[in-house]
């Protein structure tokens, strides 16, 4: 008994960091933070770690959600020292070291802030209602529902101008996500669907991207932005690039083009265009001294200036590189620095220094269909099918468990073989494009 009550004492006496988020870098930040002289307290309003990079698989009905998504508790089962907690941190008090958490109070020696992101419409949050985004399971399901539901509703037509209006399909946003989306949409459309309908001919969607800048895959050079092109041209996708959306309805899309305003009849319109941060930044900073998409600018060892105990990193954090270049609010990025602080953490109790924080970027990869992706890996420019092989194992190796690993190469494989995605279903009852 005695021993019992030494141990709770000694670990009540160790500093209590606190992590919100459970993605990349709330994640990583916890798992580098095992077997080490510190408690934690992971919180996240959701029960699960969600690899995000393929949620677009999801939303097109090639994996099924739980083939991304992992339970944080069996994640950290076997980590003693960190407790998970399911709820929405409402309020954070820097002056206290206080937060809220559904109405409880936790308190924090340290706090390390990973929230992340969630969609931006650029001041029009009314689009919303017709280009949903993709951030979430029920994003990606939700997009699910409306593709698929697209070429139902189609089936039952007999306007053939209103069918083309089910089968005109605009993403926009010509970044990873709305390349992904157009390539599998297409891949869906001439391939998956081929000879399930009897009244239209799913190949003859009309799949459309488009991009406020000049080309797509803006971070990526410029040839890798043109292979890219080219091979959702191959895809039988039209990209539109220079144009800007002043207006989303129902029924279309209105474009700003350089011939001229346009309008572009779809009944199905999705959005990869722009993020901005957790409204957790307010709680950090007032809003007027927040970074561009509500970002909260950081320090070098990326902690909130004046408060050398609260860090921020991810989506969240406004960081600069060595060159005072913005980093970009990427996976990689975000686990780097979740690692990073947890080795600034335990320097702090060594009374050691640690060098300013330093993004080591390993490189990059978009997908764009089957046997097409374009990737630049350690300052390599890769194109087709050497790019998509490499997509194919990053993603496969970044996935948190074995388990997810494993279920998701056996449907890619037979994905692949057989062009079919399994996880095409439409699960609600509602109509598809209520």
């Amino acid at each position: 008994m005695t021993t019992d009550t030494n141990e709770s004492a000694t670990a009540m006496a160790q500093p209590h960091v606190v992590i919100i988020g459970g993605g990349f870098g709330g994640l990583a930040c916890a798992q580098a933070l095992k077997n080490s002289p510190v408690r934690v307290t992971l919180v996240d309003r959701r029960n699960f770690h969600l690899f995000q990079p393929l949620l677009y698989q999801v939303a097109t009905g090639g994996l099924s959600p739980a083939n991304i998504a992992t339970p944080l508790r069996k994640i950290f089962s076997r980590q003693d020292n960190i407790r998970v907690l399911l709820g929405d941190v409402s309020t954070i008090n820097l002056e206290t070291h206080q937060l809220q958490l559904d109405g409880h109070t936790l308190d924090f020696d340290h706090l390390v802030v990973a929230a992340g992101s969630g969609h931006s419409y650029f001041g029009n949050d009314d689009w919303e209602n017709h280009a949903p985004g993709l951030k979430t399971i029920e994003d990606a399901t939700k997009i699910r529902r409306l593709v698929l539901g697209a070429f139902e509703l189609a089936e039952l037509e007999e306007d053939p101008e209103v069918i083309r209006h089910y089968l005109t399909f605009v993403i926009v946003g010509g970044g990873p996500t709305g390349v992904e989306l157009a390539g599998a949409i297409s891949e869906i459309a001439r391939h998956t669907l081929r000879n399930e309908f009897r009244s239209i001919r799913p190949e003859d969607a009309r799949i459309i991207l488009l991009e406020h800048a000049d080309r797509l895959l803006p971070p990526y050079p410029p040839n890798l932005s043109e292979a890219a092109r080219r091979m959702l041209g191959d895809l039988d996708v039209e990209v539109q690039t220079g144009v800007r959306v002043i207006g989303i309805t129902n029924e279309c899309v209105e474009v700003d083009t350089p011939a001229g305003p346009e309008e572009i009849h779809a009944k199905t319109v999705l959005w990869a265009a722009g993020v901005k941060a957790s409204p957790l930044g307010e709680q950090l900073v007032p809003a007027d001294a927040l970074a561009h998409g509500g970002r909260v600018k950081v320090d070098a060892n990326l902690a909130l200036p004046g408060h050398p105990n609260v860090f921020v990193i991810g989506d969240l954090a406004f960081a600069l590189d060595e060159k005072g270049v913005p980093l970009p609010g990427v996976a990689p990025v975000a686990t780097q620095q979740g690692i990073y602080v947890a080795k600034l953490l335990l320097a702090q109790q060594e009374r050691e220094n640690q060098a300013p924080f330093h993004y080591k970027d390993l490189g990059t990869a978009s997908t764009i269909g089957r046997g097409k992706a374009v990737a630049l890996i350690f300052g390599r420019q890769l194109q087709g099918l050497m790019a998509w092989l490499a997509w194919l194992f990053i993603h496969l190796m970044k996935l948190v468990s074995f388990e997810n690993r494993l279920l998701v190469f056996m449907q890619w494989g037979w994905n692949y073989t057989t062009r079919n995605r399994s996880a095409r279903l439409i699960t609600e009852t509602r109509p598809p494009h209520e």
